[in-house]
């Protein structure tokens, strides 16, 4: 399966009309598009950055929905007072402990490797960071979206609450990371968002 995600710098007063838009608007017309898999949305209301992402069944759903996406893209930049970046994934790995509820939390890193070095990045994520993060308090599931041409990673890790996320401290934080890193990842970035929107649709891929 594959992803596209749109990153908006959002103003952050104008962060819950976005929520409310995406919902009652966004989300209805995404799934009478083909191939549409469902959506998240993921809200920092600190420093306003959202990052909405839709899942399809193919690569040719992604690709026949770019012009009706964009649109809908365009609209949610104008409700969100922001510009928008996007980016194409596969989904390399997904698996849930158990769905997500209303104040989830998610901690979501961006990695980097060589091409080359990808699919042992992808390997040791699935044999070992996933069967680790299943044992952390409060872990409801984790994905792993890649771009192979790039080398570019997303691994998410996605929690009951803000404070069973906190509670986890650096177990948590290097989970999914540090292994990775061992087999030749760079670490970019790591982010904590709230979970605003949980509506993937994505089958178990781990």
């Amino acid at each position: 399966m594959y992803a596209r995600s749109s990153t908006f710098d959002a103003h952050p007063s104008f962060i819950d009309e976005g929520i409310k838009h995406v919902r009652d608007t966004v989300m209805p017309a995404l799934a009478d598009i083909a191939g549409s898999a469902g959506m998240s949305l993921l809200v920092d209301r600190g420093s306003g950055r959202c990052i909405a992402t839709s899942s399809w069944t193919d690569d040719e759903a992604l690709r026949a929905s770019e012009a009706p996406v964009r649109q809908l893209r365009d609209r949610m930049a104008e409700v969100f007072h922001a510009t928008a970046t996007v980016a194409r994934w596969d989904i390399a790995a997904l698996h849930r402990d158990h769905r997500s509820h209303q104040g989830a939390w998610v901690r979501v890193a961006w990695l980097e490797a060589e091409p080359g070095h990808l699919d042992r990045v992808i390997d040791v994520y699935k044999m070992s960071s996933l069967p680790a993060m299943h044992e952390v308090a409060g872990f409801c599931s984790a994905s792993l979206l890649v771009d192979p041409a790039a080398g570019r990673m997303v691994s998410s890790m996605t929690f009951d609450s803000a404070p069973a996320m906190g509670g986890t401290g650096e177990v948590a934080e290097s989970l999914g990371t540090s292994e990775m890193c061992e087999s030749g990842a760079r670490l970019l970035e790591v982010g904590e968002f709230e979970l605003a929107i949980a509506h993937l649709h994505v089958p178990e891929m781990a």
